[in-house]
């Protein structure tokens, strides 16, 4: 008795196209998760030692705190 119950919801659950959006929604989010992946390798990669030359570049700057100094 049980499951014929369970095999009559399952058979409305499959005729039902609810879910199709659901389904296309997972698959758009994980495209773009994917492609924001895809494009944060490629920003690594190309910006590679950007940091240290910034780094390097400001070691030697003096900041003043005041706007005129005396």
């Amino acid at each position: 008795m049980m499951g014929i119950v369970m095999f009559d919801k399952l058979k409305t659950f499959l005729q039902k196209e609810d879910g199709a959006i659901t389904v296309d929604w997972v698959v758009l989010t994980a495209a773009v998760v994917a492609l924001g992946g895809v494009a944060i390798t490629s920003i690594q990669g190309a910006s590679g030692s950007v940091g240290t030359v910034v780094e390097n570049g400001l070691t030697g700057v003096n900041v003043t705190t005041g706007l005129y100094e005396d």
